[in-house]
């Protein structure tokens, strides 16, 4: 994920700072608790795309 990207995008739904989550290949908002998918290098920042995190993922 490109480092100016990420600097730039954030939560579609609080306008929160996002996470990186490489491993999942994901992009993850802590305030919403939720982890928005990344596919082919698109981060897709869709509300109904995006998954709940769990308690321990948080």
């Amino acid at each position: 994920m490109d480092a100016r990207l990420l600097d730039i995008l954030v939560c579609p739904i609080c306008k929160a700072n996002l996470e990186y989550r490489k491993v999942h290949a994901e992009l993850v908002c802590k305030p919403c608790r939720l982890a928005f998918p990344i596919r082919d290098g698109i981060p897709i920042m869709l509300d109904d795309e995006a998954r709940p995190l769990s308690t321990d993922e948080t």
